[in-house]
């Protein structure tokens, strides 16, 4: 039996360069990782199956098409053969949220199966070009550590950063990436020279992200103009430093000095808007290697 966490990919800032001629744009982010996301356990098992639960679980039966499927499907076929394994996903996480739910699933699934696997000629390599085919945000999520990112996601430059405090909103609606991409009007563009070496406090990450922006935000507001709602929330709540939209959206992120702020901000949230997702939540811990 083997669990693994999927954590919460925060889009801190997300920059959008020229459409490609295979059609997709080149961006520029740094991505940082949450210490709230799904969970997910493998057993031994005749067949490969999946179940899903959690809170958010309802938003994928019946889906045939499933990440987590399609990531176990990959490395049966880097195998060659069948990896019999009943998988459950618990999804904490609001589905189509711009934090990575299902690209977090999915990496989540080759980590699983690294852990397990024991022929050595199946490598890393192997695992992260698998990473590649199954969506922009599987590789930065596969290697779970705060990183820049650039191209069209397959670049990947890990970087350390300090603890910031967070509370995590989603407004209760979803937004399909290439919808909020169909409206975007304005790019800030791609230059990896403003990138600085590194951040020694969180006063030195807020003081940069105050000089870059989401370029997703303005179109995922067209479409979902709730999403503003959520950013005026935050913005009006104490202690605030910075507010902003997580990748295509709906979820927003706010940061704060420190977690007793955070969490208060989040209960705060809770209680003007109970039908809204809201978590406190640390961003940028490292991961465990």
């Amino acid at each position: 039996m083997t669990k693994v966490f999927a954590p919460a990919k925060i889009n801190v800032f997300l920059h959008i360069g020229d459409r490609r001629a295979d059609g997709y744009h080149e961006l520029e982010s740094l991505v940082a990782f949450a210490d709230v996301g799904d969970d997910l356990l493998f057993e031994e098992a005749d067949a490969l199956s999946l179940r899903v639960d959690g809170p958010f679980g309802v938003s994928l039966a019946g889906e045939d098409d499933n990440l987590v499927l399609r990531a176990a499907h990959g490395v049966a076929a880097l195998a060659g053969h069948d990896l019999p394994r009943r998988m459950t996903l618990t999804k904490n996480l609001p589905v189509a949220s711009g934090i990575g739910g299902g690209s977090a699933d999915a990496a989540a699934t080759l980590r699983a199966f690294l852990l397990e696997w024991r022929q050595e000629e199946i490598r890393l390599a192997d695992f992260v070009e698998l990473a590649k085919t199954l969506g922009a945000d599987v590789p930065v999520c596969f290697f779970g550590h705060s990183a820049w990112m650039y191209g069209i996601g397959d670049g990947i430059e890990r970087t350390d950063l300090p603890e910031l405090h967070a509370v995590l909103v989603n407004p209760g609606v979803s937004v399909a990436t290439r919808d909020v991409f169909s409206k975007l009007t304005a790019r800030s563009g791609v230059d990896a020279l403003h990138w600085p070496e590194g951040f020694a406090t969180a006063d030195d990450v807020i003081a940069f992200l105050e000089t870059v922006g989401n370029d997703l935000e303005a179109s995922a507001l067209v479409l979902a103009p709730v999403i503003g709602e959520a950013l005026n929330a935050l913005r009006g709540l104490d202690g605030i430093r910075l507010a902003r939209m997580s990748g295509s959206g709906a979820t927003c992120f706010g940061l704060f000095a420190d977690q007793a702020t955070a969490q208060a901000a989040a209960a705060q949230i809770v209680r003007d808007h109970p039908q809204w997702w809201v978590t406190p939540a640390i961003l940028a811990k490292a991961d465990e290697d």
